[in-house]
């Protein structure tokens, strides 16, 4: 079973979920068996507690299964996809729980720019550096959808406000007004979380 992201042949996965969308249990089952390993451990680092990350993940799976033949490629590698459905399903229990993150702010702003300076690294990678990375994450699932989409292609997937307005079929100054109220948004939830 595969313990790294990067040997995990997107395409492959593209068209397992692909064949998933068709109902091909068959080729769920293998997506399932590449990739739940590394989703496991994803959401562990979020919950922090084995049997919420089972649980997560389980109902991850169910959500990828049914939502399959949603899955745009051009928007996302398959495992950032799937890794994103377990984050939002993770988060989803923690807020059900009210279960909070503490940061600490000296560590978070230097994983962060590591993270920003490693070309290397992906979406995955940069949310798993450490337990604060958790902190933006969780303040991210605080952002309405559509807002922390935008944010996402724009930060994470490295689109310009051009490209993020064309995806998204939004005028240019929507698109840069919402990322620039959601970063605003983000830095004050991080400061409340800072002083937690």
């Amino acid at each position: 079973m595969p313990t790294d992201i990067s040997n995990l042949d997107p395409q492959q996965l593209k068209t397992w979920l692909q064949a998933a969308a068709k109902r091909d249990a068959a080729a769920f089952r293998l997506l399932y068996d590449a990739s739940s390993s590394k989703l496991f451990g994803f959401a562990l680092r979020i919950l922090n507690k084995r049997e919420l990350a089972e649980e997560v993940l389980q109902e991850s799976y169910v959500a990828i299964w049914n939502n399959a033949a949603n899955y745009q490629s051009h928007l996302a590698a398959p495992m950032t996809w799937m890794a994103t459905i377990v984050r939002n399903k993770a988060f989803d229990h923690l807020r059900r729980t009210n279960n909070t993150v503490d940061i600490d702010t000296q560590q978070f702003d230097s994983e962060v720019i590591n993270a920003l300076q490693d070309p290397q690294r992906t979406p995955i990678e940069a949310l798993q550096m450490s337990g604060d990375a958790k902190a933006l994450a969780w303040c991210m699932s605080a952002l309405e959808g559509a807002h922390r989409q935008v944010v996402a292609l724009a930060y994470y997937h490295d689109l310009s406000h051009s490209e993020v307005a064309s995806q998204m079929k939004l005028p240019i100054g929507t698109v840069k007004t919402w990322i620039r109220r959601s970063l605003e948004k983000l830095r004050v939830c991080l400061a409340k979380g800072e002083r937690a």
